[in-house]
């Protein structure tokens, strides 16, 4: 059950929506289900004879007794909770959510239980599946109600009538969670005909472009590249920028002026202090000026993403949140470099992953600055195409730290977070599979002769006694001898790569071991070709300097749309 607790000023103008229509005709048969005092109630949705003029007088009599001793009626006095079941869960009766209605004024502090002196209040039915409480914030002893944090006490009281009322288990909330889209959003965002609301497709689109910025300027820039308005706030006394908003291409008034989302209201953590939190951990990957460079930008993240599975089974919560923020920056960075045909469900992940990497914790964000680094290295120019492994090999790791991510949220109890977590795993276990399908099926078309496999059977049952029947067993066991005969070819030894391959991860809980172990060799560099490159620059330039990336342009962004109407 959902709850959503506003206050205003109204009380006729709220009962006049409840009883109407509805902005799209949804509200039908509107009717009081539970109240303060169910005799004598005025119901003007089933008595014929009554009219909301007067169930307004009925429910705001304390409060003009109160604006005549106090000369002004008291501001926000009308309290106002929707409540609704979530999808699929049974037909309440008008009885049992007159028990929720009940349950929530009593649990905020609205109605207590046995209190005569309490606020008056009404549920209003108009659909199946939820109901509007409204009450007004005067006592009748004159006082305003005790209900402080009623937000957090109706979603208690919710989870306790879920169980209760055999109803489907929503998640704790922990006040992490950028604004759910109100009704008007939403309502706009249908007629404009877009799948998603202004609000949303900021968040998203400022995310993208922090994972590639490397300070605060660039992080500005590159939003007014993409046509995102950009207003900062001037603080009076500094003079410096304390806030910022931001406003989408063509999202104007009535007025034709922009329509503005501060930082914080698009997502918690865009404010301008999270923003620099971040950006001010950021140290530019070096790469070599010599004219070698690592086989891919993918492998070099792949290597440095593997060291997040230590942190995240460390107790060191502050850096654990740095690599789970690092790890969100870089599977959107991956979402827009990867080939066309895979972005889709790549910054499906990285989207799910939002929500996944923002919790309560404070980041040590210094902890993951090699990870964000190599984030940021993957939008450098692509070096020649080495037919998707690379990537795949990223992706098979993307998806055991996001299982690893999933399981540290659930530990601590951050529900949201664990199930957004495990809506990324879903996404990017099936980028992996549409990757390395036709991958793994060309490795095994290449398998070496019988010869070569019975020797690399030999290496693999002296390397992993414990795991060969199984990884023989696999289907991509034919793969990993092609990979195998490839790094032999580079200068590895078979048994040493499968042992360390094996040692960067347990193979228990692998659904394909044979894959895992590819993967993991897939990037072992060729050490032929680093003899000679070491023997050449040793005579031509010894000592190389290194210089850091050059700077993002709009165009390294190829995944974010530069209009509104084309997302």
């Amino acid at each position: 059950m959902v709850p959503d607790v506003s206050t205003g000023g109204c009380t006729r103008g709220l009962l006049n929506y409840l009883y109407g229509p509805g902005r799209r005709d949804e509200h039908t048969d509107a009717h009081i289900v539970g109240a303060w005092a169910m005799t004598g109630i005025p119901d003007p949705g089933r008595d014929r004879e009554a009219t909301l003029p007067e169930l307004a007088a009925y429910l705001d009599q304390p409060v003009k007794l109160r604006a005549r001793e106090i000369g002004r009626t008291p501001p926000k006095h009308v309290w106002h909770c929707p409540v609704r079941t979530a999808p699929g869960d049974r037909y309440l009766t008008d009885a049992e959510w007159g028990e929720v209605a009940r349950r929530i004024v009593h649990a905020t502090g609205i109605a207590p239980d046995g209190d005569d002196h309490a606020c008056r209040w009404i549920a209003v039915r108009h659909a199946e599946d939820h109901i509007h409480i409204v009450a007004t914030t005067v006592r009748e002893d004159g006082r305003r109600p005790r209900n402080n944090q009623d937000g957090v006490k109706a979603q208690a009281a919710c989870r306790s009538l879920e169980k209760q009322l055999g109803l489907r288990q929503l998640k704790q909330g922990d006040y992490t969670a950028p604004r759910t889209p109100t009704s008007a959003e939403q309502a706009k965002a249908q007629r404009q005909g877009q799948s998603v609301t202004t609000r949303e497709w900021l968040r998203e689109q400022a995310y993208a472009v922090l994972a590639a910025s490397r300070d605060e300027a660039e992080y500005f820039t590159v939003l007014e590249s993409l046509g995102i308005e950009v207003k900062p706030r001037i603080g009076p006394q500094t003079g410096e920028v304390i806030g910022y908003s931001l406003a989408a291409p063509g999202d104007v008034n009535g007025q034709g002026e922009p329509i503005w989302y501060g930082g914080s209201k698009v997502a918690p953590d865009l404010s301008i202090t999270r923003l620099r939190e971040r950006l001010a951990a950021q140290e530019p990957a070096d790469r070599p000026t010599d004219g070698t460079r690592p086989a891919s930008p993918w492998l070099e993240a792949e290597t440095i993403l593997r060291r997040s599975h230590t942190v995240l089974d460390s107790d060191d919560d502050a850096g654990a949140q740095a690599h789970l923020a690092a790890f969100g920056e870089l599977l959107h960075t991956t979402a827009q470099t990867a080939p066309a045909a895979h972005r889709e469900q790549l910054r499906a992940a990285a989207t799910a992953f939002n929500r996944a990497n923002r919790t309560a914790l404070r980041a040590d964000h210094q902890q993951a600055t090699a990870l964000r680094s190599a984030a940021k290295a993957i939008l450098a120019p692509a070096s020649p195409g080495d037919g998707g492994a690379a990537l795949a090999a990223l992706l098979s790791t993307a998806v055991l730290i996001a299982i690893a991510a999933a399981q540290w949220h659930d530990k601590r109890g951050q529900q949201q977070q664990a199930a957004a977590a495990q809506q990324a795993i879903t996404h990017l276990t099936a980028g992996y599979q549409q990757m390395s399908g036709p991958l793994l099926a060309d490795l095994t078309q290449r398998a070496p002769r019988s010869e070569a496999t019975r020797r690399f059977e030999a290496d693999l049952r002296r390397a992993l006694p414990d795991h060969a029947e199984r990884i023989l067993a696999d289907p991509a066991w034919p793969a990993l001898t092609t990979t195998l005969a490839r790094a032999e070819s580079a200068g590895h030894t078979p048994r040493h790569l499968l042992t360390q391959a094996a040692a960067r991860r347990e193979l228990d809980t692998a659904a394909s071991p044979a894959e895992v172990l590819n993967w993991r060799i897939t990037g072992a560099p060729n050490r032929r070709h680093q003899a000679a490159t070491a023997r050449s620059a040793h005579i031509t330039t010894p000592n190389p300097a290194k210089a850091p990336l050059p700077p993002l342009t709009p165009r390294q962004l190829p995944a974010i749309r530069n209009s509104r109407h084309g997302r």
